[in-house]
């Protein structure tokens, strides 16, 4: 059985509608391809309380979590504090993190106090590499912080997940039939039934000739997959 994974997106920013969420879509990608199973994507506020509810909930749960946002320089970065909490350790600056954060400034006084939160690390936890801002994030337990900025985050993600055990990767299959969903569901859920190893969902669109479902199959079984997809063509 594939371990299985959790997405913590945290920011204000994300409920408001003021960003759009990009990175929980890339790592449900990149986890699919290690054979990681994301089980739950979930976004909370910058609060303090909600994210430490949040990261025991999730990390009693999962075999892994990932955060995304909440470690920069400003008053409202305050996700190294909650997983500090949430695992009931100290968090302070640490040389290590300073270190690498300094090297990401030619005049050591730029490197100021507010800079500085970004080298601050729980107790215990491990660094992940940060190659284009250099402030680094860190796993503690199964819980693995990065940030927010896409760029970063994905570079972090790039770094980190080869030194995760993964199991079976997950494939996919895709059939597009030009048929509302409610002319192909009887049919599709009796080959549902017949592969209870695959998930198989329905996703209805509208083009110019009308109503349509893609059809997408989803299993470490290739050859299910191609024999799932063989039966689903036939509701064409």
């Amino acid at each position: 059985m594939n371990p299985t994974a959790a997405i913590l997106l945290i920011g204000d920013e994300i409920l408001s509608g003021r960003t759009k969420d990009s990175n929980g879509n890339h790592l449900a990608k990149r986890l699919a391809e290690l054979g990681i199973d994301l089980l739950e994507i979930r976004v909370v506020p910058d609060d303090h309380s909600v994210i430490v509810a949040a990261l025991n909930a999730l990390r009693a749960t999962h075999k892994h979590v990932f955060t995304s946002g909440g470690i920069g320089p400003t008053h409202d970065d305050i996700t190294a504090d909650a997983v500090a909490a949430a695992f009931g350790v100290s968090i302070d600056v640490r040389e290590d993190a300073r270190a690498i954060l300094a090297t990401n400034y030619d005049n050591p006084a730029d490197l100021n106090e507010m800079r500085l939160r970004m080298a601050r690390i729980p107790a215990g936890a491990s660094l992940i590499d940060n190659p284009i801002s250099k402030a680094p994030g860190f796993s503690l337990g199964n819980v693995h912080v990065m940030a927010g900025v896409p760029v970063i985050f994905e570079a972090m993600v790039a770094g980190l997940l080869p030194q995760l055990t993964g199991g079976a990767p997950m494939r996919s299959t895709s059939v597009r039939l030009d048929r509302p969903e409610g002319e192909v569901a009887a049919g599709l859920a009796k080959i549902a039934a017949r592969f209870p190893a695959l998930s198989i969902g329905s996703y209805p669109f509208v083009s110019g000739r009308g109503f349509g479902t893609n059809i997408v199959a989803r299993g470490t079984d290739e050859a299910m997959l191609l024999a799932a997809e063989t039966e689903i063509l036939t509701l064409r």
